[in-house]
């Protein structure tokens, strides 16, 4: 049996704390921890490195490594012939664990955060799935994506990469994607821009959070569309905005109660095209309307795209920038829809007063968007890749389309009442009386069906209980299937 040695006593150190790593930074981490936390007291003294390596087992440089970290770092005090002092004053104030209560009540989550910071923690918006599941609202469909056509513009991209990408990127984008961005836009959705007003993102919320920190101040009204997204919801009440829901009928968002409703708004966030959640395309005397109090009134229009290019009966309806003529319009669209979610690209047209305070607001957030990626979409869509990518998922989103309305006539009848599903890659349902869409897709879930509830998407009083549907993300016998085992479950 060793002698123990003069000093403190370290039953812990003896304990097995199933740790990972080399010994010496276990035994460091320890003797760390038990110095923070008190159980080491202020100007102890600890064994020598030659009796704890002894009593431990372990070789002398694994007690000696763990004491020079502890040395370095400060929580150890070293002399020849004195031994080794836990460094600290006898009555220093150590951290201790506490329950701090926030402004905006207890928890966890509250510890410390503003009251901005409280609004942008919520959850708000349902977490992505990271598997693919038939009823997933905006999923593309993955397995139909041209993989090697894209991998030839990534590897030619990647061949080519030079020391002008490899350094920092411009904040507002590669100039290349930018041009093919503006010349696509102009022929398919009739937007009215030059390249130098086309700003890449990596995503729409993220050009939603900018602009809602440089065009609002606290207090400002913003209009949303009643129901609407939830993530423009997030991004203008973190910016202190009073969010004013604004109802949508058969032809969109109603001009007329918003303007009764907070007539010195500062924005107005709109899905003209392809309303969402509900599908509704706004009435042409809506948009003339809308843009008209916007030119008056000195609002802002966020017009989100986001998937309005898959159409089904007719040609996609042309945006409300087009229209626009007194620069009041920011068009938002993403390739994240189109390609695959991973991608990480997106992009905003801004007017032309707009372009240098968006370009330093950019630089002072993320930087840039990686110059790969947009290297690799420029020389996608130059080669006619995008477009004819594109031309294919409408016809393939127009099959699934029919498939699940056609399974839900089948299997489901007056329990779901579809919506409009002109366009997109979903379809809004609505549920019967007294049915609840949060039991409904918590049985969906436990299927891994996919499904999202409607009813959170209203702000106001009367929301309507129903679900999303995504149809692009499955293949036709898929929908079928899902749509068989939702039946069972309604």
């Amino acid at each position: 049996m060793p002698k123990r040695s003069a000093g403190v006593s370290l039953p812990f150190l003896l304990s097995d704390g199933g740790g990972s790593g080399p010994l010496h930074r276990q035994l460091y981490e320890r003797l760390r921890e038990a110095i923070l936390s008190g159980a080491l007291a202020p100007r102890s003294r600890l064994p020598s490195t030659r009796t704890l390596s002894r009593e431990l087992g372990v070789s002398r440089g694994t007690v000696e490594g763990a004491f020079a970290q502890l040395d370095a770092e400060g929580f150890l005090e070293r002399r020849v012939g004195a031994g080794s002092i836990v460094a600290l004053p006898e009555h220093a104030r150590l951290p201790r664990s506490a329950s701090v209560v926030s402004r905006g009540g207890a928890g966890a989550r509250g510890r410390g955060l503003s009251r901005r910071g409280l609004l942008m923690s919520r959850e708000v918006l349902p977490p992505e799935p990271r598997d693919v599941q038939p009823f997933t609202p905006c999923l593309p469909a993955l397995e139909l994506f041209p993989a090697k056509l894209w991998a030839r513009s990534v590897a030619r991209q990647a061949r080519l990469l030079g020391p002008g990408m490899m350094t920092a990127g411009e904040p507002s984008g590669l100039r290349s994607l930018r041009e093919a961005i503006a010349a696509h836009l102009a022929v398919a959705r009739g937007v009215r821009c030059d390249w130098r007003r086309v700003l890449v993102f990596s995503s729409t919320q993220q050009a939603l959070d900018l602009a809602a920190r440089l065009l609002l101040d606290e207090g400002d009204g913003v209009w949303l569309e009643e129901p609407g997204y939830l993530g423009a919801r997030a991004a203008f009440e973190s910016a202190g905005a009073r969010v004013q829901p604004v109802p949508v009928d058969g032809e969109g968002l109603q001009v007329e109660v918003g303007v009764s409703r907070a007539p010195r708004a500062r924005l107005a966030y709109v899905t003209p095209s392809h309303q969402y959640p509900l599908g509704v395309t706004m009435s042409l005397s809506r948009r003339l309307a809308l843009l008209e109090h916007a030119r008056a009134s000195g609002m802002w229009l966020f017009e989100d795209d986001y998937d309005s290019e898959f159409r089904y009966a007719t040609r996609p309806v042309a945006a409300i920038q087009g229209m626009d003529v007194a620069g009041r319009v920011l068009y938002a669209g993403t390739f994240n829809k189109v390609m695959f979610p991973a991608l990480r690209l997106a992009f905003l047209v801004v007017p032309e007063a707009l372009v240098e305070p968006f370009v330093v607001a950019r630089a002072s957030t993320d930087g840039h968007a990686p110059p790969l990626s947009q290297a690799a979409m420029a020389h996608f869509m130059e080669s006619g890749h995008y477009a004819a990518h594109l031309r294919q998922m409408r016809l393939v989103y127009a099959e699934r389309r029919d498939a699940l309305l056609d399974a839900l006539r089948r299997e489901v009848g007056i329990q779901l009442r579809p919506g409009l599903a002109e366009a997109g890659m979903h379809v809004a349902t609505f549920l019967g009386a007294g049915r609840r869409d949060a039991h409904v897709v918590a049985s969906t879930d436990a299927r891994g069906l996919g499904a999202r509830r409607l009813s959170p998407l209203y702000l106001g009083r009367g929301a309507v209980q129903g679900l999303m549907l995504g149809f692009s993300g499955a293949s036709p016998a898929g929908l079928r299937a899902a749509v068989r085992s939702l039946a069972g479950l309604l």
